[in-house]
């Protein structure tokens, strides 16, 4: 590089340097991110100011509405929907009256700053040493992600005030100056949210024993202050309630993700569940803290500040939706020794805390617990089991290298189009792709759920009108055979039940046992095969919602009879019981024959023997025939389906070019900053 600066080549007669470039790159990426901010900023005030009064901002309304805080002459607690402490009905009354002229615009823009502010103290506070990539970036992507989770979303429809809480506990460790303003932050923050004096012990165990003194009598001041101006109040709150508990809700809805709400959810009461609760709080506070201790002196102080926010999480007697934050926070925790397992973590702590729990784990009642419980299992995995890295470890800044791939010239110019996503020819995280496939699998689910075109009538009129024009088209190109096809096969009863059998049982086992076996023997090729999947199933989502079909057994004037799912009743306009489910109208393109016919491709591409590839051949086969004898599918259906499978073969290839061959390249990772091939491990 230096020899081609200093000979005057191209580079330098149009004034453009690889450093110059990479820095206008870097802006680039920089502004688009903080785009993306402003973006997600405008959202989330347009859906909180679009909703009818009376639907947002419901626990603001306790303070202002009718009826509310700022109007109530008695006690805060009459009507237990304020769960604040005393001491912020005191300091948060007069400020809320300030509020109530301008209820929606005031409050949401006022909570969306503290949100800015929170991502960029979080931004500063990163363990250090910290590239000049990841300073400028961490800011805006910290910001996007918060604005993103679940409880900003929640404080921001509800109007809550837990932000100010995490935030006052940030800047206490890294923004104002002194130990003394330090803890008058975090003593003020834990009058507003008691548990968070849980942040003292870490105070006077990492050496800032003024901090933490000056947090306690801060705390113990400002609850004096509220006692004495509101006695009944406070001994509602802090006697009667016994810190807050119950009130809000009942301390076994979903919502409370503490560990009395799990246990009182997995129906122990009494005195056993008090000491069960208390047993395993104090077990996940020691845990936390000590772990929290030792990554503060290895010089990690935001993930220490995480890890016992979480096990404050763990501990109270109530913490709803809202006060979740400190999970998020945990994302910049360090785990595993291979780069290609760096990115399980942090995916799935966006995951869990950005998602609905249904999204994450099936509706399946065995899994009730893990689902209903999952932002408190990952709040008490991060504080006590999770195994971070410590700066002192050599995986921490050079992980175990990824090994690529030779890249294999493509037949066609410009390909690859993204060439810095290299032929990965590790195995990936096997956690990471279960995540990443149950997450996928969820959203296609809702997606083609919600590819009906609004109402059940508005949508069986759209789908019926358009299985009108397929029948048409299949009319005009002879090969509408499905009635003929249906009836022959129900004549025989021994070929219906093993279509109806082929049709429920294999569209999901056959891919998944492919999947797996291509893990196992075939990494490379494993990846190559998912992401065609991928794109296919993508394609196909885009189908299911510009061209909502009726298949043939939903169509009521063509007698073809329903060998999978029994009679249905036409007169019902959601078609029956199907349509509470799944979408009975995404029947273009077929993905029960797409993913049969990806099944086959791949086999017959990788299979060694010619006898597999025949086999593997034959299940698509299988597939179209069982998909027109059952009335599932039109034969243009698959038609489609064949079509979406292409083009995601297709993509597959124009993005990252022919399928790799087995030779080993090691990319370099011991930099700070890695470069574009090191980003696209895992990535193929």
């Amino acid at each position: 590089m230096a020899n081609v600066e200093h000979s005057g080549g191209p580079a330098d007669a149009f004034g453009a340097t690889p450093a110059g470039t990479a820095r206008a790159r870097l802006t680039a990426v920089r502004l688009g991110l903080w785009a993306v901010v402003a973006a997600l900023g405008i959202r989330q005030m347009a859906v909180v100011l679009s909703t009818p009064s009376g639907e947002r901002l419901t626990d603001l309304e306790t303070w202002v509405g009718r009826g509310g805080v700022l109007h109530v002459t008695g006690s805060l607690y009459d009507s237990t929907r304020f769960t604040g402490t005393p001491f912020g009905g005191l300091v948060l009354k007069p400020l809320t009256a300030s509020a109530e002229q301008a209820l929606g615009w005031g409050w949401t823009f006022g909570t969306l700053l503290l949100v800015v502010a929170l991502g960029l103290v979080a931004a500063r506070a990163l363990p250090q040493p910290v590239g000049r990539r990841t300073s400028l970036l961490a800011a805006p992507v910290a910001i996007s992600l918060l604005m993103l989770s679940l409880p900003v979303r929640n404080t921001l429809w509800l109007g809550q005030t837990s932000i100010i809480p995490v935030l006052l506990v940030l800047l206490g460790c890294f923004a104002v100056r002194g130990e003394r303003a330090g803890g008058l932050c975090i003593g003020v923050a834990a009058a507003l949210q008691p548990t968070v004096l849980l942040f003292a012990p870490l105070l006077w165990f990492t050496a800032r024993r003024r901090a933490a003194v000056t947090a306690a009598g801060t705390f113990a001041a400002c609850t004096a202050l509220a006692w004495a101006a509101m006695p009944h109040d406070s001994y509602t709150y802090w006697v009667h309630h016994m810190a807050g508990v119950g009130l809000g809700g009942r301390a076994d809805e979903v919502a409370n993700q503490s560990l009395h709400g799990a246990l009182l959810r997995l129906g122990l009461t009494g005195p056993l569940e008090i000491s069960l609760f208390l047993l395993l709080g104090a077990a996940v506070a020691v845990l936390g803290l000590r772990r929290a201790v030792r990554f503060a002196r290895d010089g990690q102080l935001l993930l220490a500040v995480a890890l016992t926010g979480c096990a404050a999480i763990a501990v109270s007697p109530t913490t709803w939706q809202h006060q979740l934050l400190w999970v998020l926070l945990a994302v910049v925790g360090r785990v595993g020794k291979r780069a290609s397992d760096r990115y399980v973590w942090p995916v799935a702590v966006v995951l869990v805390t950005t998602l609905p729990a249904k999204m994450m784990l099936p509706n399946m009642p065995a899994l009730y617990p893990l689902r209903d419980n999952i932002v408190l299992l990952a709040a008490v995995a991060a504080a006590t089991a999770v195994p971070f890295l410590s700066r002192t470890s050599p995986y921490y800044q050079s992980p175990v290298p990824t090994e690529y791939a030779e890249p294999v010239p493509a037949r066609l110019r410009g390909v690859p189009l993204l060439p810095f996503l290299r032929r990965v020819l590790t195995r990936p995280n096997l956690l990471l792709e279960l995540l990443l496939i149950r997450v996928t699998y969820a959203a296609y689910q809702k997606v083609r759920l919600a590819a009906t075109g609004g109402s059940n009538a508005e949508g069986r009129a759209t789908a019926e009108h358009h299985g009108h024009q397929i029948l048409d088209l299949e009319r005009f190109l002879h090969v509408d055979i499905e009635h003929m096809v249906n009836h022959a096969v129900i004549k025989v009863d021994w070929l219906r039940s093993f279509f109806d059998f082929y049709y429920e049982s294999f569209h999901f086992v056959v891919p998944l046992t492919v999947l797996g076996v291509l893990y196992w023997r075939r990494p490379v090729d494993y990846r190559w095969a998912r992401s065609s999947l991928g794109f296919a199933t993508l394609l196909a989502l885009v189908g299911f919602w510009l061209y909502p079909l009726a298949p043939p057994r939903l169509m009521p004037t063509l007698g073809i009879i329903d060998t999978v799912h029994g009679v249905q009743d036409f007169t019902k306009p959601d078609y029956g019981t199907l349509t509470a489910l799944t979408n009975q109208y995404a029947a273009m393109p077929s993905l029960h024959f797409g993913w049969s016919l990806w099944c086959g491709v791949v086999i017959a591409i990788i299979a060694p023997k010619w006898w597999m590839k025949a086999l593997g051949l034959l299940h698509p086969f299988f597939t179209v025939s069982a998909i027109v004898a059952t009335g599932n599918h039109w034969v243009l259906d698959a038609a489609g389906g064949a079509v979406v499978v292409g083009a995601g073969f297709g993509l597959a290839y124009l993005f990252q070019g022919p399928r790799a061959r087995m030779i080993k390249t090691t990319a370099t990772e011991t930099d700070a900053e890695p470069g574009p091939a090191v980003l696209a491990k895992g990535s193929a």
